[in-house]
């Protein structure tokens, strides 16, 4: 059901009220793109029954779905059709339009060409936990994340979100695990991951189907080179890549988590109830791996870019925690732990959080993306 998830912590003043936000959905129901509409974004029942709720609670937990349709226009096809009118008008009134016109011809050779242009749907599974107030997205982009979190932020009245905040940040926790060749309890290493080095260089190493307890990984990060992307496996029932970002990608139930589960079990409520009773232990273990959670009050907007930018520690062999933050770099930046010994750690940072909107890069790995 998810093959990516960004989790954040829901503000302890929102209220869940399932009949509000139900009802609240259904007026952003989703519709297909018109003539001229180039994108459409709106929710749709998650069991995929006419008329049926917009939010399920199974087990307590909430689930919802997001519908996105887009006109897939190339730009060639654009370009060309715009240059054949350029052309025409040079022939017939022997100018050439200027730049203001050549915008306005542009707009209408669009309108013109969207009528006939393909389209592409994708679905986006969205997760609220109420009791454990945190809200996980199945998206690897942090740009469609923004998005449906503006939407649940105008559907439901005091809702607000940070990103999970951890006391280690991932790529200094990634670093520190490789460098030991030892994962922290609970958690094996696979055998995929990327580092980038940091300097003008940008160089950037990957291991795909290799073992990892090798010593040339800890001459790449003792030469600057940090962990971007490490491929785990959580008490041999969940796989996923953890990202600097604190991202999860490729998350895969493994086959032990589906024993004893017979044909009857299958549908909607099953999948959901596995699938959550999975994450829901997997996220809090993640984060205890990372040394517990980071003191971001909700309601800061630190900069995107202080994941990268302030310092940050390593967690020592089995587990990630901190001494004192010391204090992030821009404005209302994470702040991370500096723990002493561990000198390639504080080449990287973790944090951030946010109440709404706000952009940022955009993901677009195609292997991952689920639009």
């Amino acid at each position: 059901m998810f093959k990516n998830m960004i989790v954040y912590r829901i503000s302890e003043a929102w209220q869940p009220d399932l009949a509000q936000l139900d009802e609240a959905l259904a007026k952003q129901l989703f519709e297909e793109c018109g003539a001229t509409q180039e994108k459409s974004v709106g929710w749709v029942p998650p069991r995929g029954e006419d008329n049926g709720a917009m939010v399920e609670s199974v087990g307590s937990q909430w689930m919802m779905r997001l519908m996105s349709e887009s006109k897939m226009l190339p730009a060639s096809v654009l370009n060309r059709k715009l240059n054949d009118k350029l052309v025409q008008i040079e022939a017939k009134e022997g100018r050439k339009p200027g730049k203001k016109e050549k915008q306005e011809l542009k707009d209408e050779c669009k309108l013109d060409l969207l009528p006939m242009a393909f389209t592409k749907q994708g679905g986006l599974w969205v997760w609220i936990d109420p009791q454990a107030r945190l809200l996980v997205l199945d998206t690897s982009s942090q740009g469609r994340a923004d998005e449906v979190v503006t939407m649940l932020v105008e559907a439901s009245p005091g809702f607000a979100v940070a990103l999970i905040d951890t006391q280690t940040s991932p790529q200094a926790a990634m670093a520190a695990w490789l460098h030991s060749h030892d994962a922290p309890a609970g958690f094996s290493i696979d055998r995929e991951c990327e580092l980038k080095s940091a300097d003008e260089s940008k160089a950037v190493v990957r291991y795909a189907r290799h073992p990892l307890d090798i010593d040339e990984i800890r001459e790449h990060i003792d030469q600057g080179k940090m962990p971007t992307k490490l491929a785990m496996t959580w008490d041999d029932r969940v796989s996923f890549v953890l990202t600097e970002g604190l991202q999860l990608k490729k998350v895969a139930l493994l086959d032990v988590v589906m024993e004893g589960q017979s044909q009857d079990d299958a549908g909607f409520d099953a999948d959901v109830a596995i699938a959550t009773g999975e994450f829901s232990q997997l996220i809090p273990d993640l984060i205890q791996a990372l040394g517990g959670e980071g003191r971001t009050e909700l309601g800061q907007l630190p900069d995107r870019g202080d994941r990268g930018d302030a310092k940050g520690t390593a967690s020592g062999a089995n587990s990630a925690t901190a001494a004192e933050k010391g204090a992030g770099q821009g404005t209302g930046a994470t702040q991370a732990n500096n723990a002493p010994g561990n000198d390639f750690s504080r080449r990287a940072a973790g944090g951030g959080a946010h109440t709404g909107p706000k952009q940022a890069p955009v993901d677009e790995d195609p292997a991952t993306a689920p639009f």
